[in-house]
């Protein structure tokens, strides 16, 4: 199957999978359509184009109503920094606009060759005279822009989404707009499409639509067929399934061998940023084993464990390295040594803006993983569904107040493993797997235990 666009959510990619059927896309060639779109929109409200050519149509004449704004000076605030934002980011710069972005995992560096501040989300959303969203959407973007975030932006602030409908709660925008909470809106996507005739929207004079036009450039249609028709002829005559995002381009045999491995390697990524904080900048793969293909499909599938994690989506073996390079994040792979007493290992270590984390697994005779370390500490825990890591004092008491606080929470445990280092002074660490996530009460309550100094849960994706 394959898309001439980025987006597949209009495709059911797991149901392809597993009829062992290739989703394919074509995910750059609409970036420069988009964000020119997206500039497009801009200019339109800074300059009242639409009302003012309307108003030319009408037979008036009238040069007062429609007196704009330049966008020099002003404040826009990206959302998202892949490939369109960053172009987006570079075509405000050329407009001499200040330029700020969220982007919870772009790293510093990146954000630095993109010559912007990054901002939390409600600093940008205040203080931002346009603010421009390019995420996709998920669970954790839906609605990402609500009633009590429209209520951060400037009186006079505009929202433009070319991204996807989905990301603004468009009642809330509505309303936000009629009542002149926000100076406008420039909207291209939309949560129902086409956009249902009566749909409040449609009614608002500031609100400039356009009917999901940002990849429908001349140019964009002829870079994506072109891209799209080369990787379906790769695929069909030589096997290459370098544009699928549900299967890597890697041959069969070595996938059903490496297949425990791999799966281990993204549930590590996925351990290894629950384990830091702010963004990463830094991923490496330690393969210890004989098998002289493996370390870069671990390596992928490292990666990809890592921003499934941060809901960076399509995310796959094919795309999870590129994608890592375009938000900053430096990767590398090192073959040596097993751990100890195992015969085949993989080690993630991830450097963030706040933290280090190192962990360790292993695949047993029977092709199950186990994490064998986290950090210093030597464990022994089956990487499933959800697990608590805390770490704390090697004192008394600790483990019987952790017990009795999920107890009382309804927090079944299905394994409890304490590590500690052989040293007096040290401190110890509990890998706990659950049978449902915590709440953030629940994972506060855990923190404020006396002896506990860190408490974190990992989504292992199950």
């Amino acid at each position: 199957i394959a898309r001439a666009g980025t987006g597949v959510d209009n495709i059911d990619v797991h149901a392809a999978t597993r009829r062992g059927i290739a989703v394919m896309n074509a995910p750059g060639a609409n970036t420069v359509s988009a964000a020119e779109h997206s500039m497009g929109l801009l200019l339109a409200q800074a300059r009242h184009i639409p009302w003012a050519a309307e108003a030319m149509r009408r037979g008036e004449w009238d040069r007062k109503r429609f007196e704009g704004t330049e966008l020099r000076g002003k404040t826009i605030g990206i959302v998202g920094l892949g490939r369109i934002g960053g172009h987006v980011a570079q075509l405000a710069r050329a407009f001499g606009m200040q330029v700020v972005g969220h982007d919870p995992y772009l790293s510093p560096e990146r954000a630095a060759e993109l010559q912007l501040k990054l901002l939390p989300l409600e600093q940008l959303l205040r203080q931002a005279d346009v603010v421009t969203l390019h995420v996709a959407h998920t669970e954790q973007t839906h609605h990402l822009i609500n009633a009590a975030r429209l209520k951060l932006m400037k009186p006079t602030a505009v929202l433009v989404n070319t991204a996807r409908g989905e990301l603004v709660d468009e009642a809330a925008l509505a309303d936000a707009v009629r009542e002149k909470r926000i100076g406008g809106a420039a909207i291209d996507v939309f949560a129902v499409e086409p956009l249902p005739a009566d749909a409040p929207l449609r009614k608002l004079e500031r609100v400039i639509l356009t009917p999901h036009l940002a990849a429908s450039t001349a140019e964009a249609q002829e870079r994506v067929s072109v891209e799209i028709c080369g990787a379906v002829r790769d695929a069909l005559l030589v096997g290459d399934l370098s544009f699928a995002i549900n299967v890597p381009g890697i041959s069969g045999e070595l996938l059903r061998r490496l297949g425990p491995m791999l799966d281990l390697a993204r549930r590590l990524g996925r351990l290894a940023l629950a384990l830091v904080d702010g963004p990463v900048s830094s991923v490496e793969v330690d393969y210890g084993g004989k098998d002289d293909a493996a370390p870069r499909p671990v390596l992928m599938a490292a990666v990809e464990g890592l921003l499934s994690a941060m809901s960076v989506e399509p995310v796959s073996l094919v795309n999870a390295l590129l994608i890592a390079e375009e938000r900053g994040i430096r990767h590398a792979r090192r073959t040596g040594t097993p751990e100890p007493g195992f015969e085949t290992t993989v080690g993630v270590t991830l450097e963030a803006a706040r933290g280090r984390a190192r962990v360790a697994g292993a695949v047993l005779g029977n092709g199950h993983g186990r994490v064998i370390r986290i950090d210093d500490y030597h464990v022994d825990v089956a990487p499933e569904g959800w697990m608590l890591v805390i770490r704390n004092r090697d004192v008394p008491g600790v483990i019987g107040r952790v017990g009795t606080l999920l107890g009382g929470a309804g927090i079944n445990i299905g394994s409890y493993h304490q590590a500690r280092v052989p040293f007096p002074g040290h401190d110890a660490l509990a890998a706990i797997t659950v049978d449902q996530p915590l709440t953030n009460g629940v994972l506060d309550e855990l923190a404020r235990v006396p002896d506990i100094q860190l408490v974190r849960l990992a989504n292992f994706g199950d």
